[in-house]
């Protein structure tokens, strides 16, 4: 099931021990295009902190509820690492997060996840991406192997209104992202094309992304605007 990222917004985040706060934001990896964590507002039990949640955490979800339950305490959070959520976050600062939750390490195999295509895969006991591996993985890259400092992780909210350009001209921008529920892969951008094709909505698979102008503002993608005209019609 596809979920749209603007419908996960304000989601209500549910500790062991009791509500933590409300969704506010996501971080994707802008190498792959999963979301990694999601950014939740704790409210005035923590200050309205902002911490990070990763999809490791998450049990099945309360649709009707809007609720994501998570399994770990409210402590936990409290104690967890401070993260800038308004600046891209880097491979170490990633290292320290999942070191302190205890979580293995996504990146490095051939899988969205390790081996796997969803984070419930790397857990212990899932088989092919299990904590064992991941965990010899980690002490290689913390022994000075690996890239440490890329800021490749992005902010979701940053990239709505983020121009779209095609081979043959200007298409319209980026109006939200679609999320598999499962494998936290954004499976398409939502376009918005009222800048030249009228009041229409299309979907357009980031696999077709040539590249991201984060200086810009603009996405630029491998199609032409006819293509673009005979894409996935979306209806929210």
């Amino acid at each position: 099931m596809l979920r749209s990222m603007s419908d996960l917004e304000n989601y209500a985040i549910r500790a062991i021990d009791g509500p933590i706060g409300h969704v506010k934001d996501f971080y994707f990896d802008d190498e792959t295009w999963v979301i990694r964590y999601l950014v939740v507002e704790t409210g005035t039990w923590l200050s309205s902190r902002k911490v990070l949640i990763s999809p490791f955490a998450i049990g099945p979800p309360d649709w009707a509820g809007k609720v994501l339950p998570v399994s770990i305490t409210k402590e936990q959070v409290r104690n967890s690492p401070d993260i800038d959520t308004n600046r891209p976050i880097s491979r170490q600062h990633e290292i320290g997060y999942l070191g302190y939750y205890g979580y293995p390490y996504y990146w490095g195999g051939a899988g969205l996840w390790g081996a796997g295509v969803s984070p419930s895969m790397m857990l212990p006991g899932a088989g092919s991406g299990s904590f064992e591996t991941e965990y010899n993985k980690r002490r290689l890259l913390e022994s000075g192997s690996g890239k440490h400092d890329d800021p490749d992780l992005r902010s979701c909210k940053a990239i709505v209104n983020y121009h779209i350009d095609a081979r043959d001209g200007d298409i319209g921008h980026v109006h939200g992202l679609l999320v598999d529920e499962e494998s936290w892969a954004i499976r398409y951008m939502i376009v918005q094309t009222s800048n030249w094709w009228g009041d229409h909505q299309v979907l357009i698979d980031p696999q077709s992304i040539q590249e991201v102008s984060w200086l810009d503002h603009t996405v630029t993608v491998d199609l032409t605007r006819q293509a673009v005209k005979d894409s996935s019609p979306y209806d929210e």
